[in-house]
């Protein structure tokens, strides 16, 4: 892309930048809170391209001037360092430019949401809800290197070990953005502990990551939902089998697809603390129904980009985890390592890193940067 192509489209976006810095300090703006989130995250997206804009303009300037010295100056120690400017300002220019074209590239505005992290036992039985504990384990190793915080929602033991299904909850930084290319079948390979004759069998287990929804994003009658309490059970505590505070909603709501009413039950045991789980389990079903609400622009998303990294189909086969060879294969892009073990430790940004890379280059060539 040419010099001049790349300032044009940063000066394009500088009126729009001045223009947010306008409404975000208007107070009918700030009072009503979806637009004004809305427009604060454009606002932080704007300034990080206007701080590009500022450094690539003042770059080409430092190489202009740099250029004319050399035509110019008659003084050797002058144009050694007017040659040693466009050297490094030269050097600088492609990997600006690189940045520059990623952060044109238009950001999802679900990237930066904490998101609902759902795990379960497919195909495979014991084994499948075995490696399904074996993902949340690897995902919560992931989320401790992140910084990041993971509270189980729900969770459903399997009977040797493991989960049939696990949900949490987690929250930090650009939590969505990273982890939603896990969504999808992840497939293992090895001998299940219960194999007598030492035989590799094939087992599944589900990935879904869904962006938390903002309470403004959902529509939701908080006068119609029905509520239980019950008492919750597990290992240890006094209040075990004796307080209430375990919670149960239920909702009816209309598939706007379909047109059918859905009756949604939600249980929430997560604290000790009745109110929390009751809130906990609001976010829940605001984060279902948007996320149900929100499939249909993914999938025109997809449709439209046919991007092999994060298309939002939940039941593509995304990975295979080959324990005899140690070998972890995402089909996606071809990414095949040896080193299952530190992966299943949570070692996975490499393999997140080269997907972010490898859905950059689709959307560039989509936006013709």
């Amino acid at each position: 892309m040419a010099d001049n192509d790349i300032l044009q489209k940063l000066d394009g976006l500088s009126a729009r930048f001045d223009e947010i810095s306008t409404l975000i300090t208007d107070p009918s703006v700030i009072a009503d809170q979806g637009r004004y989130v809305k427009l604060s995250k454009e606002y932080k997206d704007l300034e990080r391209i206007m701080a590009a804009r500022k450094e690539y303009s003042q770059l080409l300037q430092s190489m202009e001037e740099g250029k004319q010295l050399l035509l110019t100056e008659d003084d050797p120690e002058l144009r050694e360092m007017a040659r040693e400017e466009v050297a490094t300002c030269e050097e600088r220019k492609p990997k600006l430019e690189e940045e520059i074209k990623l952060l044109l590239i238009p950001q999802d505005p679900e990237d930066g949401k904490n998101a609902i992290l759902e795990i379960r036992g497919g195909t495979g039985g014991d084994e499948a809800a075995l490696f399904a504990g074996d993902l949340f384990r690897m995902y919560t190793k992931y989320a401790e290197r992140k910084g990041w915080k993971l509270d189980i929602s729900s969770a459903s033991e399997g009977s040797v070990g493991g989960f049939k299904e696990v949900i949490c909850y987690v929250s930090g930084q650009d939590v969505y953005g990273t982890l939603k290319y896990e969504s999808g079948v992840h497939r293992v390979q090895r001998v299940p502990v219960t194999e007598t004759q030492g035989r590799v069998h094939t087992s599944a287990a589900t990935v879904a990551v869904l962006p938390e929804a903002d309470q403004f994003e959902v529509q939701i009658n908080e006068g119609e939902i029905r509520w239980d309490t019950f008492r919750s059970s597990g290992a240890g505590g006094q209040n075990v089998n004796k307080v209430e505070s375990g919670v149960r909603l239920r909702y009816n709501w209309k598939n706007p697809v379909t047109g059918q009413v859905e009756e949604i039950l939600i249980e929430c045991t997560e604290t000790r603390d009745q109110p929390k789980n009751k809130e906990r389990a609001l976010a829940r079903l605001r984060t279902f129904i948007y996320d149900k609400e929100h499939q249909k622009y993914v999938d025109d998303i997809a449709n439209r980009r046919k991007t092999l990294v994060s298309t939002g189909d939940r039941s593509a086969k995304i990975r295979t985890y080959n324990y005899p060879q140690g070998r972890i294969t995402d089909h996606r892009i071809g990414y095949t390592i040896y080193n299952l073990p530190a992966f299943m430790d949570g070692d996975i940004q490499d393999c997140i890193d080269h997907l972010i890379v490898a859905e950059n280059a689709e959307r560039m060539k989509e936006a013709e940067l």
